[in-house]
């Protein structure tokens, strides 16, 4: 409309190697909230992928550091060397391994450099402050990171916070800095309320159900894109408790007939499946992957799903999520989409197909929002906040 306030611009600054949540969950939870971004790299054009890292706690194998996996691609949307600095609201730096080279690239340093001469919103997470340290930005400026990078970021000048848990962040004027991805809840928040924004509504709570080898980037960008809003959200697996974990797969396209699947990360759950009270949540989601296959046979998650549905609660599904949908008969009669492998789960369950075309189109039949792949977060959390009457305005 001719009266609504102009979009706000995010850039996204990527490189190969930046870690794949601290890319994507930003990425995609920033269009979820109707603002516009733009991920680039230097050297690389529109329509090219950057390679990313699942980073991920060395604990679980008894290691001092973390480990590293390969991750997603990650396709950037824009071309660097052609995009205008000055009509951005934001630069947002992810972290991983890309900020040790892009760190000694000057066309970077400059650009950092004039997003803080202007005053403008700088958000770098993990390994992403490194960036700004090299630009010569941090000079009294209160800040934190991936704890390893105390000390060049003293050298540089930082005032550093010595963060207390892995979900800490700092706010400092224009600047926002994040631990690691764990931080994205809050740090997506600053981000998002450093652009003036105004959310109403969010006092929900949101039951995820989850499984061994859900998809990685189908779990944790809705759930966190969520409590970034200020949701409550609890993340349940059967015969798991809170603090448990289930392992997720990185489900992506290069070059076969069919999709590739390697590690993701360890997913740490928040609450316990035994004795849940669905009766307390406002919505229930359903990540794809791997797991669906398995929860679908699982009594105690057809009957959890039915109760969903005929309660007429928001039910958002995705990828190969309606595979649990089609076994519980919740579609007989529902326009939905899915992974157009699950197409014959979702017909003999009884539903109309909807063609995802394109791959990230997301739909809404009354109460149910279904999506075929990860690409679609942001109609699929979008949808989903529009069934809650979750708003997000500027």
């Amino acid at each position: 409309m001719a009266n609504c306030k102009p979009q706000k611009k995010v850039l996204l600054l990527c490189g190969d190697y930046m870690e794949d949540y601290e890319a994507m969950v930003p990425f995609q939870s920033l269009q979820a909230y109707g603002i516009a971004v733009d991920a680039v790299c230097p050297g690389k054009k529109a329509g090219d992928y950057c390679r990313t890292t699942v980073g991920d706690s060395g604990a679980y194998h008894g290691y001092q550091t973390y480990t590293e996996k390969p991750g997603h691609n990650f396709s950037l949307n824009a071309t660097f060397d052609e995009v205008d600095f000055s009509k951005y609201d934001a630069l947002v730096i992810p972290g991983g391994r890309a900020p040790e080279y892009l760190a000694i690239n000057e066309s970077v340093l400059n650009c950092a450099r004039q997003f803080s001469d202007s005053g403008k919103l700088i958000a770098a997470i993990c390994h992403g402050p490194l960036i700004l340290a090299a630009a010569g930005l941090l000079k009294g400026r209160k800040c934190t990171a991936y704890h390893a990078l105390r000390p060049v970021l003293i050298d540089a000048g930082a005032h550093w916070i010595e963060p207390k848990t892995m979900m800490d962040c700092v706010s400092d004027g224009n600047l926002i800095t994040g631990v690691i991805y764990k931080a994205h809840p809050e740090y997506i928040q600053l981000v998002v309320k450093a652009l003036g924004d105004k959310i109403a509504g969010s006092d929900k709570r949101i039951l995820f159900l989850c499984g061994d080898f859900m998809e990685d980037y189908e779990v944790t960008v809705p759930l966190q894109s969520l409590q970034a809003l200020g949701c409550h959200v609890d993340a349940v697996c059967p015969k798991k408790k809170a603090g448990d974990f289930c392992p997720t797969a990185v489900h992506d396209f290069e070059g076969d007939q069919t999709y590739t699947e390697k590690p993701g990360h360890n997913f740490i759950l928040t609450a316990s499946y035994e004795g849940l009270d669905a009766s307390s949540y406002d919505a229930l989601v359903i990540p794809g992957g791997r797991s669906p296959e398995y929860l679908a046979l699982d009594e105690t998650v057809i009957a959890l799903v039915k109760k969903f549905m005929q309660s007429k609660k928001p039910v958002a599904s995705i990828c190969h999520g309606q595979q649990i949908l089609a076994a519980a008969g919740v579609l007989k009669g529902r326009k939905c989409t899915a992974y157009p492998a699950v197409k014959l789960n979702v017909v003999l369950g009884g539903a109309t197909w909807l063609e995802p075309d394109p791959i990230d189109r997301c739909y809404t039949d009354e109460n149910l929002v279904t999506g075929a792949a990860w690409p679609g977060h942001p109609q699929f959390v979008s949808q989903l906040m529009a069934l809650l009457g979750i708003r997000v305005s500027f």
